[in-house]
């Protein structure tokens, strides 16, 4: 009875978690993580043999050890995308409070390997780094808030987040990452729009924000290098930018052809932050643009399929995944197109990254779970209902 007055996808009492799943999971967006990774490490058969050869390891070193955390993130990822929205909500409040504990340690057990930012937590066998793992929990504990707000007689969890923003901003900027905290910040604003925004405060927010990059400029060395380096007329061809830049004018439409780029014998991030420039290369503008185009279907259908979601919490944190999903990939893509600024950031699934790609692969399997369809979960249902 209740399928025939809601019109969703029924769910028989007893039924197995695996095939209730296969039904309601977005399959499309399942084979574009698939179609991304595949391209990861087709890419990093190419970026990653020269870096292994400078450090003395066997060619396809980091690329075994890509395909070992990816493959560990996929299953995290399909495992994640088989719990139900309180389940995630938990699981996404309890990592962000293991991240964020991690990210105030950091100037005390952390490591900045050289690069004049403290990201790290060195384990021996692989580097960590929390920001990572903080989005997708930052994402739905603000997103729990601001539902939360919604309810007759509940908090105001729109300021609340707020402040839970501020502070995560704060602690990512002093390590510094600039980089993370923009796209902490953009994924709240986003949350708090679809969850019902005061104008006035996002308008507010963004001010702040600006206040904030005037200060770092004026006092970050780090800061101010990078900024400095985006808005000169030129570019050193020597430089990473110079040599993605040169690299992606290079491939042209169809690439220069396979194991014949150069650019991954120039920068020793070909494999991680430039991992575009190499496809732009060797594979062309064509290999590009698939990239682009499955990260596109991804977020689409995600967003597509959250606009008739019922549920506040999911409709909020899938949206706030699904856009930090989509704008970190734009940001990797931009700076090596000298769109943005420098900023090391992976490129989702596709960059060399160890935990970085698990960190991911959790993020995703919890947009997957939210963007599930559930029985009443339509907005459009409940809106066509006859009234008593």
């Amino acid at each position: 009875m209740t399928e025939m007055v809601f019109g969703a996808t029924p769910v028989r009492a007893g039924d197995p978690i695996v095939p209730r799943w296969s039904r309601t999971v977005d399959k499309w967006s399942l084979a574009c993580v698939l179609g991304l990774f595949a391209m990861g490490l087709l890419l990093g058969l190419a970026a990653s043999v020269p870096l292994a050869e400078r450090n003395g390891l066997p060619q396809f070193y980091y690329v075994s050890r890509q395909a070992v955390f990816g493959g560990v993130a996929l299953g995290v990822m399909l495992v994640m995308s088989m719990l139900s929205v309180r389940q995630v909500r938990r699981l996404g409040v309890l990592l962000f409070l293991v991240a964020m504990v991690t990210i105030t340690l950091l100037p005390v057990i952390g490591t900045d390997f050289g690069k004049g930012a403290t990201r790290w937590l060195s384990l021996g066998f692989a580097s960590v780094q929390p920001s990572e793992f903080l989005k997708p929990g930052f994402v739905a504990l603000c997103a729990w808030l601001m539902a939360s707000s919604q309810t007759v007689g509940g908090p105001p969890g729109h300021v609340y987040s707020f402040f839970v923003a501020v502070i995560v901003v704060m602690c990512l900027a002093l390590q510094p990452d600039f980089g993370q905290a923009s796209l902490v910040l953009f994924s709240w604003l986003v949350m708090y729009f679809v969850g019902g925004a005061s104008m006035t405060l996002i308008f507010g927010t963004i001010g702040l924000a600006g206040a904030g990059g005037v200060f770092a400029y004026a006092n970050s060395e780090h800061f101010a290098r990078r900024i400095n380096g985006f808005l000169s007329s030129e570019v050193d061809p020597r430089t990473q930018i110079g040599y993605a830049t040169n690299a992606i004018q290079e491939g042209g439409f169809f690439g220069v052809g396979v194991g014949e780029g150069t650019v991954k014998w120039q920068l020793p991030d070909a494999h991680t932050d430039f991992i575009i420039a190499v496809a732009a290369e060797e594979f062309g503008f064509l290999m590009v643009l698939a990239i682009i185009g499955l990260y596109a279907v991804i977020v689409t259908r995600s967003l597509a399929r959250l606009v008739r979601e019922r549920d506040p919490f999911a409709r909020i944190a899938g949206t706030g995944l699904a856009c930090a999903f989509g704008v970190q990939a734009l940001i990797n893509m931009g700076v090596a197109v000298r769109l943005l600024p420098a900023k090391g950031m992976t490129l989702p699934f596709v960059s060399y990254g160890g935990w970085s790609v698990i960190a991911s692969g959790i993020a995703m399997g919890m947009l997957l779970a939210l963007t599930r369809t559930r029985p009443q979960n339509e907005i459009a249902d409940v809106l066509g209902r006859p009234g008593p």
